[in-house]
């Protein structure tokens, strides 16, 4: 029972770490050619506008989880599923258009409140206003891989994800560099990727018995989602927070090459969060599955061997990343910068390090909420990603300029370990 109960595990866990590696090459694509057309400047400015996109992205989580969490805690009561579904997506419509009515009206004010000075701006409100206007295709996107998944599907989840980022990663270079159309051409990419991933899903809801449906108490159904999906929501809109407080500083440090380098170790670094989102969001509908069936032995396997497998990752990371800084950094600075290329090299050597305790910490938010204990995740997220992260930064890099920058993420994560653990394991914290 518990070899095809890891087996499961590794099943699903597989896919969805596939699926969101996909999703994290969004912006990984973008940071490569962007760097190769339009050198720091244009770095800097992606840098500036990427806080938008992880609020987006957090947004779709946050309904796709929640309403997903809700379906599988349903499991048996068709009419509740269908409820949950057809709140998520009339939502996170909702939502969507909000963002795209603010990218056509507002973008040029929103790249100068993010701190974009006169030599990005342009390139920053080219690339806020386009990825806005395609915010209804991310947030729906979002929703739909995360009932696919909680439906039994989780090896079409990843192909949609999977089919978005090899599609951005064509059409950027197509439309950058064939077309010329640059900062615009990125942008685009970007947002018809995941147009591609809802018509790969497009099949399976097809054939699925998730329907939308008239439903009553939407209050009701839209807070239980928001409860359950907000840590996951926190998680992004916390790296986008990060980002922005970070940016701020590093203008005063380093100025716009010092903000080019930071994106060059931030996108990087998204990819290696995008792993242990995807273990965690993987095992998520077995822990709720066994949630709702009471069964508490097989949920501790699972989370046990979560956290183990995040320790795993967490070490393979650091030694395909370490050794290779250098190489890797010279990849996105296609300008050849000399003082970009120090500052990141020296920036990911201090970073990284910092994600086994992050792997853990991602994996812990991720089970708490899964096994109905959303309040908890949302606490542990703000604490992670927001109350102790941003003042971090503040304090060390005023002691040790951008050294203090890169070394926040690792002291932050070691102090929100402590309370990770305790939260998971609260029986073993009783006995001692």
């Amino acid at each position: 029972m518990k070899n095809e109960l890891l087996r499961s595990a590794v099943r699903y866990m597989s896919r969805s770490v596939l699926g969101m590696i996909g999703l994290s090459c969004y912006i990984l694509a973008d940071t490569y050619f962007i760097s190769a057309a339009l050198g720091a400047d244009g770095l800097a400015a992606l840098n500036i506008a990427i806080p938008v996109y992880s609020l987006i992205s957090g947004l779709g989580l946050m309904i796709g989880i929640g309403g997903a969490t809700r379906s599988s805690l349903d499991a048996g009561h068709p009419e509740e599923q269908n409820a949950a579904f057809t709140v998520s997506l009339a939502v996170g419509l909702g939502v969507g258009l909000c963002f795209a009515l603010a990218g056509a009206l507002g973008a040029d004010e929103l790249a100068g409140l993010l701190g974009a000075d006169p030599g990005i701006h342009a390139f920053a409100a080219d690339y806020l206003r386009t990825i806005l206007c395609f915010a209804p295709f991310f947030i729906c996107n979002n929703i739909g891989i995360a009932f696919a998944r909680n439906d039994g599907a989780p090896g079409r989840a990843m192909a949609a994800m999977l089919a978005g980022s090899f599609s951005n990663i064509l059409l950027d270079w197509v439309f950058m560099f064939p077309f010329g159309l640059g900062m615009f051409g990125a942008a685009f990419a970007t947002g018809l990727a995941p147009v591609i991933g809802l018509l790969v899903m497009a099949g399976h809801f097809r054939k699925s018995s998730l329907r939308p449906c008239r439903c009553g108490r939407w209050l009701r159904r839209s807070g239980e989602m928001v409860r359950l999906g907000a840590s996951s929501l926190v998680i992004e809109v916390s790296s986008g927070i990060t980002l922005l407080a970070f940016n701020l500083l590093i203008l005063n440090i380093a100025g716009n090459t010092g903000v080019a380098a930071y994106g060059v170790v931030a996108n990087l670094a998204l990819v290696a969060t995008a792993i242990f989102t995807g273990l965690s969001q993987g095992v998520q509908p077995l822990v709720s599955q066994a949630g709702g069936r009471g069964d508490r032995a097989q949920a501790d396997i699972l989370t046990r061997w979560t956290l183990g497998t995040a320790l795993a990752a967490a070490a393979l990371i650091n030694l395909a990343v370490l050794p290779c800084a250098g190489a890797l950094v010279s990849a996105f600075n296609g300008a050849g910068d000399p003082v970009l290329q120090e500052i990141a090299v020296k920036g990911l050597r201090l970073y990284f390090p910092g994600f086994f305790a992050a792997g853990l910490n991602i994996a812990a938010v991720s089970l708490l909420a899964a096994s109905g204990r959303g309040r908890s995740s949302f606490l542990l997220s703000v604490g992670r990603g927001i109350l102790l992260l941003v003042p971090a930064a503040v304090l060390l890099s005023r002691f040790w300029g951008m050294d203090g920058i890169w070394l926040s993420f690792l002291c932050t994560e070691l102090l929100t370990l402590a309370a990770s653990l305790a939260l998971l394991f609260p029986r073993v914290r009783r006995r001692r």
